[in-house]
């Protein structure tokens, strides 16, 4: 399963990257992943005017969009868009942060997974 990751590097530029989240057989139920701890989850939703410019995540945290599309910007200046079924891990707690705005006007619902 592909995750992607917003981070910041030691110069604190944040950047893109993804990774393979390795899933094992378990039988009947399908396919697994190892746990992973969490500390909380949040509900939310944004309106459709959403555009939160340059901020860091408070914490890591995933972002699992179910409804509406969000785009990201890092401070390297790549953009790209995410919509239902999409995961991505904010990691940039420090550094320059990222932006996110609601894409054509759309309502977005999402969860996060806190992990701290």
């Amino acid at each position: 399963m592909r995750i992607w990751r917003i981070f910041s590097d030691i110069q604190g530029e944040t950047h893109f990257s993804e990774f393979e989240v390795e899933l094992r057989d378990a039988g009947p139920i399908g396919l697994l992943s190892e746990l992973e701890s969490a500390s909380g989850i949040i509900f939310r939703e944004t309106s459709e005017s959403y555009n939160y410019l340059w901020h860091n995540t408070p914490r890591r945290q995933y972002v699992i969009i179910l409804a509406g599309r969000v785009d990201f910007t890092v401070s390297d200046g790549e953009c790209r868009r995410f919509g239902p079924g999409d995961v991505v891990l904010l990691e940039d707690t420090s550094g320059k942060g990222h932006c996110s705005r609601a894409v054509a006007g759309e309502r977005r619902e999402s969860i996060f997974v806190t992990l701290d």
